[in-house]
């Protein structure tokens, strides 16, 4: 019988398919676990068998997204920041500035002229009303012999009894207030030596201060208070024109306020009756003051200074506009108002010749003026304002006289008596509560 034959495989073949088979399921086995591990969430609390690190969790597309950094504060790098929450701080109120040049105070003296100790009690009428009065007659010039009887003197329109009318010459306190902005350019050399005829005619007891005003950050006291004419000299004597924006409010304002601060601070009875003065020169024109015009005639009628204006105004626009006022009757009506209001006077000097005869006729302004003292019929009330008016009987041949004071002032708050000392040798009758009761 015959056989067939087949031919025989090897056997590494036989296994070899079967084998290949195995291998590359359990290759796939791994990787497919791994996206079914991916796929679906991991319970909590689940054990994890894999030691090696874990994978990194894929962030969701909000979380892709580049978070907004939180703004930091930053810096200002300037002085201020203005913010629409906050505004601008207000501007601050100019002060006069000084420098250390006044002399010590004499030593107080009462009205008969003895010095008066520290450890006595000067006693000051402070209900009585003191006005300096200038007559005139219909030309400006000075009338000196007018009787007491012709004086008429009424406050808020009712008549007052003069108490008395003095023409004694009474010690001058008084202020030159110059401006040294470049309008006075061409002036300012002969300004200089006009301000030192006016402090010539200085006589003993009187006091002077000089101050240089520009711009309102500007407003310098050169020589404080004092009789040395060498030292008020030497003031003058420093001045120089420098650009700025003028302020003439402002210099007025605060020279009249440190001109009335003298009698506040003096020990001295006869501050009351002395006269108190400023003499400005000035072209007018106020370009920049802090102070408005209003505020500064209020803070006037608070001060019993006179003001005498020398103005410079020729140099200034004449010219209106359709509506509005030149430069140079803006000038002029401050000026005036300034005089008028406070008793005073005004020159508009046309040369400089003139200025010579102008200081001669303030001196004499200054020293022919009469004191009149009443004492009101009728108290006002604290801060109120006082309208007065001085008349004057025309003379015998019918001359008209005209007389020229302060248009009033503000009342204050009446000073407390003082309590009198306790005489040598009598008990106080008077106990503080809390040392009254008994042990």
């Amino acid at each position: 019988m015959r056989r067939s034959e087949f031919p025989t495989r090897p056997r590494r073949a036989r296994f070899a398919a079967p084998l290949l088979l195995l291998a590359l399921t359990g290759s796939l086995l791994p990787a497919s676990q791994a996206r079914q591990n991916e796929g679906r969430p991991r319970r909590v609390g689940a054990k994890t068998t894999n030691n090696a690190a874990p994978a990194q969790t894929r962030a969701t597309p909000q979380q892709r997204q580049t978070p907004t950094p939180t703004p930091k504060p930053t810096t200002p790098a300037g002085p201020s920041v203005v913010t629409q929450d906050a505004p601008p701080p207000a501007p601050a109120p100019p002060k006069l500035r000084t420098q250390p040049t006044a002399e010590p105070d004499a030593p107080a003296k009462d009205e008969k002229g003895q010095e008066v100790g520290d450890d006595e009690v000067v006693t000051i009428d402070a209900s009585l009303v003191n006005l300096h009065v200038r007559v005139v007659d219909r030309n400006n010039r000075p009338i000196n012999d007018v009787p007491d009887a012709d004086f008429r003197v009424t406050e808020n329109g009712v008549a007052q009894q003069i108490f008395h009318v003095e023409r004694e010459e009474v010690p001058i306190t008084y202020g030159l207030v110059v401006d040294n902005s470049g309008s006075l350019r061409n002036q300012i050399g002969q300004v200089v030596e006009a301000a030192k005829t006016i402090i010539e005619s200085n006589k003993p007891g009187d006091e002077t201060f000089v101050v240089r005003f520009i711009a309102s950050d500007e407003i310098k006291i050169m020589q404080d208070f004092t009789a040395d004419k060498q030292a008020l000299g030497d003031a003058l004597d420093d001045m120089f024109i420098e650009g700025g924006q003028t302020a003439v409010v402002d210099a007025v304002y605060l020279a009249a306020e440190h001109a009335a601060e003298r009698r506040v601070k003096s020990n001295d009875p006869a501050e009351e009756k002395r006269r108190r003065a400023l003499i400005l020169v000035t072209d007018g024109e106020d370009r920049d003051s802090f102070y408005k015009t209003e505020q500064l005639f209020e803070s006037l009628k608070e001060e019993d200074v006179q003001i005498y204006v020398i103005g410079f105004v020729n140099e200034l626009e004449k010219e209106r506009g359709f509506i509005t006022q030149s430069k140079r009757q803006k000038a002029v009506s401050l000026l005036d108002r300034m005089a008028k209001e406070t008793g005073g006077r005004t020159f508009y000097p046309t040369s400089l010749s003139e200025l010579p005869g102008i200081a001669q006729e303030i001196t004499k302004d200054l020293r022919t003026q009469y004191v009149i003292s009443y004492r009101p019929a009728t108290t006002g009330r604290p801060g109120e304002f006082r309208p007065v008016r001085v008349a004057v009987a025309d003379g015998r041949g019918g001359e008209k006289r005209i007389a020229v004071t302060r248009s009033g002032y503000t009342a204050k708050p009446t000073p407390a008596a003082p309590p009198r000392p306790a005489q040598p040798g009598n008990k106080s009758t008077t106990t503080p509560a809390s040392t009254n009761r008994r042990p």
